[in-house]
């Protein structure tokens, strides 16, 4: 079998790769019948010279590859025919801007394997960049919030060399004795979150004690879902029901806002749930919190301040409650906002080695030996055979495909 890592040619260009030297030698002698080889790439943060260090085959033609590992969308021009396909798709939940390139795959018999897609028996994602946007995005949240204050400063971190040196400049982060942060989501961004958290040193205080009392210190609050949702009829909170069907809840967030300096929003917000605040919230005459860092990035969503996501470029933006727009930052009476929506590209070798450490531990293995489970036809929306996959048949007319 011959596996091969494609060049990002995705406009901006992604600096991540699904798998470092590193990994890629472990591969090899992991499986000795698989050949690794990768495409030269001017814009990966890690140069070909270290792979040619590692003894990895660099190449130009991928067209004798069985397999093609990507990260983010592989532009039309750039697919080549027949082949098996992991990156991220963006195209199971019928995003418009990609339809084109599902119906491409479809037309050159690609069989693409969504990662996002890629779950375990029991449905819980396999593989994903979510720990190091939890990573990043507190990074932010704290760079954000220095200047929003005019406190300190903290460099970009897609300008520091690696989470380490990212991290070293935690140690210029002056908070008010009396700030709270308050952090939502418990997954592998909320987890990230909180390694940033630690790393501060910020102590974690229960929501019922920090909505009641004042600390002295910087203290954060990591709350849950029945924190900050209730049932409408009773104020009760049962997780099943709420998963199932929340249209009986109502947020319950205004209590935290109105005790909260800097709100991290890494919570996954499913259709249907309630909004965490409204733009009516956000003109309450108690409301505190003065940044908000909405990891999640749902846009004109739950988060009422999140009105489209910023860049990498220019991460910061000021939203005016009063006439519900976007402003520039640090503008009189806004709330600075940080809604970058690619945030592990800012740390990318790092993510990537993170990323392509459960590729080889969990991924790798099912393509190499075989997929007795299969979790890999679960996340294939097309087949080789120029087919939407069953479970996949709601895609057809996003697809433009007749006859299916």
């Amino acid at each position: 079998m011959r596996i091969g890592i494609i060049r990002e040619g995705k406009v901006p260009p992604d600096q991540r790769v699904p798998l470092t030297p590193e990994q890629c030698t472990t591969v090899m002698a992991r499986f000795p019948y698989v050949e690794l080889v990768v495409q030269p790439s001017d814009v990966r943060r890690i140069s070909d010279e270290e792979y040619e260090a590692a003894g990895v085959e660099l190449n130009e033609d991928l067209n004798d590859c069985d397999v093609l590992f990507g990260v983010k969308e592989v532009p039309i021009d750039q697919l080549i025919s027949d082949k098996t396909y992991f990156f991220f798709s963006h195209t199971y939940k019928l995003q418009p801007y990609n339809a084109d390139l599902l119906k491409a795959c479809l037309n050159k018999r690609i069989r693409l394997i969504d990662y996002e897609l890629l779950k375990r028996p029991g449905g819980r994602r396999i593989i994903g960049f979510g720990r190091f946007a939890g990573i990043v995005g507190t990074y932010n949240a704290f760079r954000t919030f220095g200047q929003q204050h005019d406190a300190y400063e903290l460099p970009r971190a897609i300008d520091c060399a690696d989470r380490k040196e990212m991290e070293g400049h935690l140690s210029k982060v002056k908070l008010p004795a009396q700030t709270k942060i308050a952090l939502t989501g418990h997954g592998r961004v909320g987890h990230g979150a909180r390694e940033i958290l630690e790393a501060l040193k910020i102590r974690e205080v229960h929501p019922v004690d920090y909505l009641r009392e004042d600390f002295g210190e910087p203290v954060f609050t990591h709350l849950d879902l029945s924190d900050y949702n209730r049932r409408r009829s009773d104020g009760g909170f049962d997780l099943d029901e709420f998963c199932q069907d929340p249209i009986d809840y109502e947020s319950t967030f205004m209590a935290f806002a109105r005790s909260t300096d800097l709100f991290v929003a890494g919570h996954f917000w499913a259709e249907g749930s309630p909004f965490l605040f409204t733009r009516n919230d956000v003109r309450d005459d108690d409301w505190r919190i003065s940044v908000v860092a909405d990891i999640s990035c749902d846009i004109d969503g739950p988060v009422a301040s999140t009105l489209e996501p910023s860049t990498i470029d220019d991460p910061m933006y000021g939203y005016d409650p009063v006439k519900e727009k976007r402003v520039a930052f640090q503008s009189p009476g806004s709330i600075g906002v940080m809604a970058v929506d690619n945030l592990p590209c800012e740390l990318p070798r790092d993510a990537s080695a993170d990323f392509g450490a459960t590729l080889i531990e969990h991924i790798i293995p099912l393509v190499a030996e075989g997929d007795a489970q299969g979790i890999l036809d679960g996340a294939s929306e097309t087949t080789l055979q120029g087919e939407l996959n069953p479970a996949f048949a709601y895609l057809s007319e996003y697809a433009g495909v007749t006859g299916q």
